[in-house]
């Protein structure tokens, strides 16, 4: 049987990581670090500098990630996706894992929080050859409400995690933590809500902005455009609230 292990690992800042999760990259004997084009290299680097700072002689092994297609049934497009990684891990497991032995999969903030790695993992081919173990990380809504030093929820009140596409098809809904969303759905939202919005969070290159939503949603706008004309990439996220009376 072959161990797969899928490590938290925050939300790009190396000292996020757990104890357990230095524990199990060290015991992984292989360690798979996604590349998703050039663009998006400093996601892959920032992997490989985590492996480096933590392990002696680490085994990496790099694999493309494919680009998932655009299409009207975005359940459809997903599904076709995890598919085609499915089958490009079951052949990097087949090729760099023996029998008895382990792998680790870096997965950005938790594995348990809006990211795929673990449903992929379920479609692998005869599943009983597999042990699965899950390392859970510092996610992004913990680094935000860091960042922004303040709780998550309010007294009694409960806290919606959604995202960018599922916020303009379904609206608010009440205090809401929005992930993944490239559309910027915060701009269509009533003005006198209130926002705290970050991005790389627990990294050098932090940004944060709070306030009422009306004041500063064109500045969200504006430096989230930036950031990632300068590095490629972004990943924010921000919570949308009632202000306080």
């Amino acid at each position: 049987m072959k161990t797969i292990i899928l490590v938290g690992i925050g939300t790009g800042n190396p000292e996020h990581l757990t104890v357990q999760a230095i524990n199990a990259l060290q015991r992984a004997g292989t360690l798979f670090i996604p590349d998703k084009g050039e663009d998006k290299a400093e996601l892959a680097q920032v992997r490989r500098e985590i492996c480096e700072r933590y392990l002696e002689q680490p085994t990496l092994v790099p694999y493309r990630v494919p680009t998932r297609r655009n299409g009207s049934d975005y359940g459809q497009t997903v599904a076709e996706w995890h598919a085609t990684l499915a089958g490009i891990f079951a052949e990097l497991i087949a090729t760099h894992v023996p029998d008895g032995g382990s792998c680790a999969f870096l997965v950005w903030g938790d594995p348990g929080l809006y990211d795929s790695t673990l449903r992929i993992v379920a479609q692998l081919p005869q599943p009983e050859t597999f042990h699965v173990e899950v390392i859970p990380g510092i996610t992004s809504i913990q680094a935000l409400t860091s960042a922004h030093a303040i709780a998550l929820n309010r007294i009694g009140e409960p806290v919606k995690i959604t995202t960018g596409r599922r916020l303009v098809e379904s609206g608010l809904g009440g205090d809401s933590v929005v992930m993944l969303d490239g559309q910027t759905a915060f701009i269509h939202a009533d003005p006198e809500l209130e926002i705290f919005w970050g991005a790389y969070l627990g990294t050098p290159d932090q940004l944060t902005i709070a306030g009422r939503l009306g004041d500063v949603r064109d500045t969200i706008v504006e430096t989230r455009r930036a950031a990632r004309a300068r590095h490629g990439w972004i990943m924010d996220i921000y919570l949308l609230r009632q202000r306080e009376p």
